[in-house]
């Protein structure tokens, strides 16, 4: 890294961008960071940001399944998430989107309970400029501008080692009183993974003077799926199929 090309005589030929990607890569092992997460953190900020959670974990996996479901349904598929994969992941790293403080407001304690079992909790919605900085065992509140995709995406990541998921889904418009998202989950650890990852840039991006304390947590590649996560994900696909949207 970075990749140069070859010239005719043999030499390599190295581009003025890798001069600065190698200048980024300096910077961010500075700052302490291991050379794995300075290289990844160094592309992210010399590249193109993925403003969009539900678009950018979609282009990385593009057959994840995408099922249209209504609020009550998230509601549910998000507590049981949060109880199973969060509440009981030790040192799990947590990210929620929910678009606007009045909708984070009544899931404010819940999410400062689950912070405490957390590495680390984030969470985005409209809360204006300048938000309280996080006490010790409660989420960082990162403001979403108003016209930023991320604010009408309902997300929720759990990077844990013994139970990874996600669920991410993006609201239609003109709902008609009923809120419906075009949705997809995962137990997937990779999937699961890049989410995390995607969360932690725009943590930074919309906060921009705190930087994500685990980016260290996020280096390497995740095990695998099991056989046995992939057939309960499958079943859970379908069952989710035959619930009513409208």
């Amino acid at each position: 890294m970075p990749a140069p090309d070859r010239v005719a005589s043999g030499h390599r030929r190295y581009a003025e961008r890798d001069v600065g990607l190698v200048q980024e890569v300096l910077r961010q092992r500075g700052s302490g960071l291991s050379m794995p997460v300075a290289v990844d953190r160094a592309r992210h900020h010399l590249g193109r940001l993925e403003t969009s959670l539900f678009a950018g974990v979609r282009r990385r996996h593009p057959s994840l399944r995408v099922q249209v479901l209504d609020r009550p349904v998230l509601v549910a598929l998000s507590r049981a998430m949060e109880d199973e994969c969060c509440a009981e992941a030790d040192d799990a790293l947590l990210f929620g989107s929910f678009q606007r403080t009045r909708y984070y407001a009544p899931s404010r304690s819940r999410w400062a309970v689950l912070a405490r079992s957390a590495r680390s909790a984030v969470v985005f919605a409209d809360f204006g400029s300048a938000p309280a900085p996080p006490a010790d065992g409660t989420p960082r509140e990162i403001p979403v501008p108003a016209g930023a995709p991320l604010n009408r995406e309902w997300v929720l990541v759990c990077d844990s080692a013994e139970r990874p998921a996600c669920l991410v889904g993006w609201e239609r418009p003109g709902g008609q009183g009923q809120r419906l998202f075009e949705t997809f989950w995962s137990l997937d650890p990779a999937v699961v993974r890049d989410a995390a990852r995607l969360c932690a840039r725009l943590s930074e991006h919309y906060r921009p003077e705190s930087r994500f304390p685990g980016w260290a947590d996020l280096a390497g590649s995740p095990m695998a799926a099991s056989s046995q996560t992939l057939r309960a994900s499958a079943v859970l696909d379908r069952m989710l199929g035959y619930l009513p949207t409208v």
